[in-house]
């Protein structure tokens, strides 16, 4: 039946800028998904070790404040550097289980001098192996102030049964050109991951499921203002200018027809499930495929760059 895959969204808040103990609460959910037969299990944007909502709490445009300065570095401290290996426990527990996973972290790269941060999707298959880092090309609005701007690296899709399976970052998802190179090679299954809040997830999930006639997983993180950990740097003014919710979920999950399979989910940490089946994309290509039968190559066509960038080449 490799037509056919159970997926898990995990819909979850952080352990807020907290490494080691955000792991923890992924692992724990992940067991939680794969005691239920997950095959896939997704979590949303950044949610290790969490989003930078101090920029829209504490005016992060201010030039040289004291506060935005101090949870930046508290920030790139609970970052996740990948080459010293801070994802093992994940992989190891997706080796162990035979799960695949997206995982939306903020990465701390050595390849571009292990001090900038980059919001990153990365990709885990059932053999633990970490198959790609998906930098967010172009952060959104204020998360300029704190996240670097990604590469076409990640670009890529995966095979998972007979699942093609493709993941974008948030806005990257309203890009038509990143959409397009997944369509291009093969997505039939894609996961958006975000921040949190169904105005994100509301409409865009369902329009990209019906222009890639593909199942598309919107999944969010969840965030209130309880979910502050009081010995955050600047907690009193932190949670003295949050809202109850800072981000309330609203993941979802559309089909190959652009309807919902599953609405959107509002504001509850939970394990939604859902079982999908590939023989529902080739009915819907029949009449609408974006790079086969109904493109034209011969007009118009994409060049993507996939080289990883770095401002050093070593002999």
């Amino acid at each position: 039946m490799n037509h056919q895959i159970k997926v898990a969204l995990a819909q979850i808040a952080p352990v807020w800028l907290d490494r080691a103990a955000t792991t923890a609460k992924i692992l724990n959910y992940l067991e939680k998904a794969a005691d239920q037969g997950a095959e896939l299990v997704v979590f949303g944007e950044a949610l290790l070790p969490g989003y930078p909502f101090w920029l829209a709490l504490l005016d992060g445009a201010a030039w040289n404040k004291k506060e935005v300065k101090e949870l930046h570095r508290h920030y790139a401290l609970n970052a996740v550097d990948i080459e010293r290996g801070d994802l093992d426990e994940v992989c190891a527990f997706a080796k162990a289980r035979k799960i695949s996973i997206y995982l939306g972290i903020i990465e701390k790269p050595q390849d571009r001098g292990g001090h900038s941060l980059y919001a990153s999707m990365v990709y885990i298959n059932q053999a633990g192996e970490i198959k790609s880092v998906h930098r967010k090309l172009q952060p959104t609005y204020d998360e300029r102030l704190t996240w670097s701007p990604g590469d076409g690296n990640g670009l890529v899709t995966h095979k998972l049964k007979d699942f093609t399976v493709s993941g974008l970052n948030c806005w990257e998802n309203w890009m038509p050109l990143p959409r397009a190179a997944m369509y291009a090679q093969g997505t039939n299954l894609h996961v958006a991951c975000w921040p949190g809040s169904d105005h994100n997830t509301k409409d865009i999930t369902r329009f990209i499921a019906r222009e890639g006639r593909c199942f598309v997983l919107s999944v969010s993180s969840l965030m209130t203002k309880n979910d502050f950990p009081k010995g955050t740097p600047y907690y009193d003014l932190l949670t003295a200018n949050a809202p109850e919710f800072l981000t309330n979920g609203g993941s979802c999950i559309a089909g190959p027809d652009g309807e919902w399979i599953i609405e959107p989910q509002i504001g509850e940490e939970k394990l939604i499930f859902a079982d999908l089946d590939l023989h529902r994309v080739y009915e819907e290509r029949q009449n609408f495929d974006p790079v086969g039968h109904y493109s034209r190559p011969d007009v118009t066509q994409l060049y993507v760059n996939r080289e990883r960038q770095s401002t050093v080449k070593l002999g």
